[in-house]
């Protein structure tokens, strides 16, 4: 079983909150509570960045297309790399939806 390195009460609070949300729109509400517009933004291109880097495409791609700096592009490539799995774990999940949609 994976056990964090930040694993607190609060947070465990926080992450039930999230799980009760049941659509996208209760997601948008609950975020937009509770992030500010550019921390929302940030965690976006984020994910963004980590899809465009498991496609194997360049930092100057992946930095033109999202605007992400270089500095985030490797921060994010070292989570895919040396992380939690956390990428990796929802990049197969996304991609697992996405190819049921294909049928």
């Amino acid at each position: 079983m994976y056990q964090s390195r930040f694993k607190d009460v609060s947070i465990d609070k926080l992450f039930e909150a999230i799980l009760l949300l049941e659509n996208e729109e209760e997601c948008y509400r609950f975020f937009e509570d509770i992030c500010t517009v550019s921390e929302l933004k940030s965690l976006a291109q984020r994910l963004e960045v980590a899809k465009m880097l498991d496609q194997e495409k360049t930092y100057t791609d992946i930095a033109t297309e999202t605007g992400a700096s270089t500095a985030t592009i490797s921060r994010v490539k070292k989570c895919l790399n040396y992380g939690a799995d956390g990428y990796r774990l929802v990049l197969d999940k996304l991609q697992n939806i996405n190819n049921r949609g294909v049928d």
